[in-house]
């Protein structure tokens, strides 16, 4: 690609490349070339590289066990009992809902179960939407049919073709005979989870897919049938999604025959007490603590936490006050330190022309002196950390939902992450 580059005087961005090391090892890279210009003259090329090839390897691997022990039975294609790969492992009955909003998502997921129509569900990261996506597969009329899973947000775009559609030998370097999720999830039902961060130019392909009930692996000229409910999920409302130019108008009606929000945790508190009582019992019996229930202040505390991180972020605050309680209560001291602090977080707030740096407190002409001494570049450098930390945690670790949230491109936050020395498990 810089060789063209060079020729054309045009960028290439985001191009898949397999090549063979001098050891012989199969490499598959994606790069992106851009031509440098002095003036209008045309001076040289950069290309930034980045080895796929242990993502590339890991997903196709993935691809194979899952078909091959599908595979595995009778072999004639007849409904068969699924455990482990394939399978999904939630029903209704895991489903905690209490509130009148959440009864609702229930009853409306319950109605979709029993058709075969393409189901989108919306809502924030942690709400719990793969809890209802695999209750409505396991109590629909595939529910003895593979449930496929794949984040389009995991992995490279140019690598995100090839896992759901299959590749055929010759297409690429290195390019073999290998089904995609689809295949592998004939006749049951595949999750496409955050389908808002799939490609534009791929939502295109998938829509032909879903418009013609067929599929043509990479590098082949055939079509191949297939039978497989879709339902995919987004981390906003499905026409929020729409609106913000992230899924194609057209694929939305493919994919929304049926429409399902779920609230996020701070539109649906009724809910809390009776999560809460499930997250006690599955970790005190995962931990062997007698843990029975959380006094009235913890209660208090969860009702009014704002919970950016929804039902995961409540789970994980149980799941650490369990360990941290020594008795059959959990008090406030054993909570984590971030629940109950204004936005979920912890650290302490000063202001600078309204906005939140960390460290330091205060009001009034105190506040005012220290605003006096606060250095520019430092102060945006901590705001800037701090705001990325609570993107991150309040999207769950999730680096595509939060760059979302932020307003920038995934790989734009990528690199502040890597220089705030930040990860998805420091948050």
């Amino acid at each position: 690609t810089l060789l063209s580059v060079l020729r054309t005087g045009r960028p290439a961005p985001v191009r898949q490349q397999t090549f063979a090391n001098f050891k012989g090892d199969t490499i598959t890279t994606i790069n992106s070339s851009l031509p440098i210009y002095s003036g209008a003259r045309l001076v040289g090329a950069i290309e930034v590289s980045r080895d796929v090839t242990l993502v590339k390897t890991l997903a196709e691997r993935v691809v194979d066990l899952q078909a091959q022990l599908l595979a595995e039975g009778d072999g004639s294609g007849a409904a068969r009992r699924l455990s482990g790969a394939g399978a999904a492992r939630y029903t209704f009955d895991d489903v905690v809902a209490a509130s009148q909003p959440m009864l609702q998502v229930v009853e409306r997921a319950k109605r979709a179960a029993a058709g075969s129509s393409s189901v989108i569900v919306g809502g924030e990261t942690g709400t719990g939407k793969e809890v209802i996506v695999q209750s409505i597969h396991s109590a629909g009329p595939r529910a003895n049919r593979p449930f496929i899973a794949q984040n389009c947000a995991a992995l490279p775009d140019t690598l995100l073709e090839g896992i759901l559609f299959g590749t055929a030998k010759g297409a690429f370097t290195g390019a073999c005979n290998r089904p995609g999720l689809f295949e592998v999830a004939n006749h049951g039902t595949i999750f496409l989870d955050e389908v808002d961060a799939m490609p534009l130019p791929l939502q295109a392909k998938l829509l032909r897919v879903l418009q013609e009930g067929a599929l043509r692996r990479i590098g082949e000229s055939s079509e191949r049938k297939i039978d497989v409910r879709v339902i995919s999920a987004t981390s906003c409302s499905p026409s929020q999604a729409v609106e913000r130019g992230l899924v194609r108008r057209d694929l939305f009606h493919r994919l929304g025959v049926i429409i399902i929000e779920i609230p996020p945790l701070r539109e649906r508190k009724d809910d809390i007490p009776a999560l809460t009582q499930h997250f006690l019992r599955r970790y005190s019996a995962q931990f062997g603590v007698g843990v029975r229930g959380v006094s009235s202040q913890v209660m208090e505390v969860f009702m009014h936490h704002a919970w950016p991180g929804n039902v995961r972020e409540l789970q994980h605050a149980v799941e650490a006050a369990v360990q941290m309680s020594q008795g059959p209560l959990i008090g406030i001291e054993h909570l984590p330190p971030h629940i109950g602090q204004p936005n979920g977080r912890a650290w302490g707030r000063s202001t600078i022309s309204g906005a939140a740096v960390e460290g330091g407190g205060g009001s009034g002409e105190e506040e005012g002196a220290a605003e006096r001494h606060v250095e520019l570049v430092p102060a945006l450098q901590q705001l800037e950390g701090n705001m990325l930390r609570f993107a991150l945690d309040s999207c769950g670790g999730n680096i595509s939902a939060a760059a979302r949230q932020l307003g920038i491109p995934r790989q734009t936050l990528q690199h502040k992450l890597k220089r705030h020395s930040i990860t998805s498990s420091t948050t």
